[in-house]
C-alpha cells in the first residue's frame, strides 16, 4: 500500500493510489500519504498539474470498512472523517489543477475524491456511488463534494438509493466533465493536463482560487471580490506579457510573476 508520484513531463504529474488488493481503500496510512503528497507537490514550482488515478481493477472503493469497523471509540472515528475532509480541502484550495482519471469504480469516498477534483473524466464503463445507505452509514462527507457538483434532486437520488450511475449519466449530471474508451482515455487526460500546464501558473493559481470562494458568495459580494482578484491579477507581469504577446500574434513568454 502506498502513494506513488510519476512526472509525465511538461510539468504534469501523477498521482497514484496504490492498494488494488483493497480497490484503493482510503484507510487512515492511505489518506496520508495522499495529503502528504498533495501538499509535497503543490509546493513544487515544476509541478503545474496534477492528474490523480487509482491502480488496478478501479479508482476507490472509498473508505477500508474492516478498518472502520475496528475504530470502535468516537474520537478515532471523528479523526479518520476529519483527515479525509482534509485532503479533500487540500485538492480544493491547493494551487494546482487536479484533474482525476478514473476507471472501474469510484465509491463513497472514492466518488468524494472525484469530485473534490477540478476536472475530472472516466472510461466509459466506469461506475459512480455513494452507496453507504446500504450499509447503515448515510455518505454525509462524501456528499459536501458531489452535491457540489451536481443537483440536489439527481443527489438526493444516489444518497437515498445507493444505487450507482453510470458514466455517460455522470457527465450528464456533471459530476465528470467526459467519458472515453479505455484505449483513449490516458492521451486524453494527458492533452488536457498538457493544455493547462502550457498556461501561466501563476494566473491559474489565482483563478482557482477565485473560483471555488466566489461559489459561496452572494452575487453582489462576489463581483467585488472578483474584481479584486482580476486587479491583483493585471498587476503581475504574465498578464502583461500575455496581453502583449496576444497583441503581437505571438507566443506568451511566462514568468509567473
Amino acid at each position: 500500500m502506498s502513494v506513488l508520484v510519476k512526472n509525465l513531463g511538461l510539468g504534469v504529474k501523477k498521482i497514484v493510489i496504490n492498494d488494488p488488493k483493497t480497490y484503493n481503500s482510503l484507510s487512515f496510512k492511505m489518506l496520508s500519504g495522499i495529503l502528504s503528497t498533495f501538499k509535497k507537490l503543490d509546493k513544487d514550482n515544476s509541478t503545474k498539474v496534477i492528474i490523480l488515478e487509482g491502480a488496478g481493477k478501479g479508482f476507490s472503493a472509498g473508505h477500508n470498512l474492516k478498518e472502520v469497523k475496528s475504530l470502535k471509540k468516537r474520537s478515532k472515528y471523528l479523526k479518520l472523517f476529519n483527515l479525509c475532509s482534509k485532503v479533500m480541502i487540500q485538492i480544493v484550495e491547493g494551487r494546482k489543477p487536479v484533474i482525476a482519471k478514473v476507471h472501474g469504480a469510484a465509491y463513497a469516498a472514492g466518488c468524494q475524491l472525484v469530485a473534490s477534483c477540478d476536472l475530472a473524466y472516466s472510461t466509459k464503463d466506469t461506475m459512480f456511488a455513494t452507496p453507504g445507505v446500504n450499509i447503515g452509514l448515510f455518505c454525509s462527507t462524501p456528499m459536501v463534494a458531489v452535491s457540489r457538483k451536481i443537483h440536489r434532486k439527481r443527489m438526493m437520488k444516489m444518497l437515498l438509493t445507493g444505487e450507482p450511475i453510470k458514466a455517460n449519466f455522470a457527465k450528464e449530471i456533471g459530476l465528470i466533465n467526459d467519458c472515453y474508451s479505455k484505449s483513449k482515455i490516458d492521451k486524453e487526460v494527458f492533452k488536457v493536463a498538457k493544455t493547462i500546464a502550457s498556461k501561466s501558473n501563476l494566473t491559474i493559481k489565482i483563478g482557482k482560487q477565485a473560483f471555488y470562494k466566489q461559489l459561496e458568495m452572494p452575487l453582489r459580494k462576489a463581483y467585488l471580490y472578483t474584481s479584486k482578484m482580476m486587479t491583483l491579477n493585471m498587476m503581475a507581469r504574465d498578464a502583461h506579457e500575455g496581453i502583449s504577446a496576444f497583441l503581437e500574434k505571438r507566443k506568451p513568454k511566462w514568468k509567473n510573476k
